[in-house]
């Protein structure tokens, strides 16, 4: 599938618009499939940076207990999408990623590409695979909602306008984007946890597909070969049968948040200020073929 970049756009800005419930409308109700497809590409472009992987890999998180990471990750952020920043949730979730953060020499250009991610990643995303395209106002809802969380973040020089946020996304990208092995290998202990997640005879299809699904600098960073063209047809065909079929579903009635569905990491629920730590709250599952399961994959 040919993925590039293309010129920043043009968003008009729209200083009025509630961008807390554009954005609670799209995660919960319009787009939530398509936004946790395009958090899996976030997740995975931050590892194309040497410098970030290798932190990554020093503290051994993504290798060893990927689930954990990726549900930490997930919850903090869908709270703050589901109650909105400035909610008492929203404000727990920021003050916990904070707390994570801290421990770490994070540089704050890196902190606005990991946050710029969050924006231009599902509109990357909508913008091949959407059953719908994004309105100007949703895109400019994108930016100000993530922006809003830097500045509750206290990151410092946040690009004021949409089209300079993008611009930064693109430039750092090219700068900084590189293949290293510790690249290769966070990324790859990725799309061994996506596996995990499919039914076993669709699990060795799921390399190929995330590689069809990335473009090529994040490939090139990641040391992942191009797929075929046949795999790039045939997942091409399958995103626009989706895209086909979600436009004719009715509109959707409840809300499909990603922390109201069930956990794999809290079984049995969590508390936000103990995400991101090795708390007590991280509950293994009761079934014995899903602790064995974690035994195997190191994360026990």
């Amino acid at each position: 599938m040919s993925h590039s970049h293309q010129a920043v756009p043009r968003v008009p800005s729209s200083p009025d618009i509630d961008a807390t419930a554009i954005c609670y409308r799209l995660a919960g109700y319009e787009f939530p499939w398509e936004l946790n497809r395009a958090l899996e590409i976030a997740v995975l472009k931050t590892f194309c940076v040497p410098h970030i992987s290798q932190l990554l890999r020093q503290t051994g998180k993504f290798e060893q207990r990927s689930q954990k990471r990726y549900d930490d990750t997930s919850l903090i952020l869908g709270n703050i999408l589901k109650w909105g920043y400035d909610s008492p949730r929203g404000q727990t979730a920021i003050r916990q990623m904070n707390r994570i953060h801290q421990r770490f020499n994070i540089r704050n250009e890196d902190f606005l590409y990991v946050l710029s991610t969050l924006i231009y990643e599902p509109i990357r995303w909508n913008q091949y695979f959407g059953w719908r395209l994004f309105t100007a106002e949703e895109k400019q809802a994108l930016f100000q909602f993530w922006r809003a969380v830097g500045q509750r973040m206290e990151l410092h020089h946040l690009p004021t306008t949409f089209e300079a946020f993008h611009q930064f996304n693109l430039a750092y990208e090219a700068e900084y984007f590189a293949y290293h092995p510790d690249n290769q290998m966070i990324g790859d202990a990725v799309v061994r946890l996506m596996q995990g997640w499919a039914p076993a005879i669709a699990a060795p299809l799921v390399p190929a597909i995330v590689r069809s699904l990335v473009d090529e600098p994040t490939r090139t960073a990641l040391g992942w070969r191009k797929p075929s063209p046949l795999v790039d047809r045939l997942v091409g065909s399958g995103m626009q049968a989706r895209q086909h079929w979600v436009r004719r579903w009715p509109q959707r009635q409840r809300s499909r948040f990603l922390v109201d569905r069930a956990n794999r990491t809290y079984t049995d629920g969590y508390q936000i200020d103990q995400l991101g730590t090795d708390s007590p709250t991280s509950k293994v599952s009761r079934c014995p073929f899903l602790r064995m399961r974690a035994v195997l994959k190191g994360e026990l």
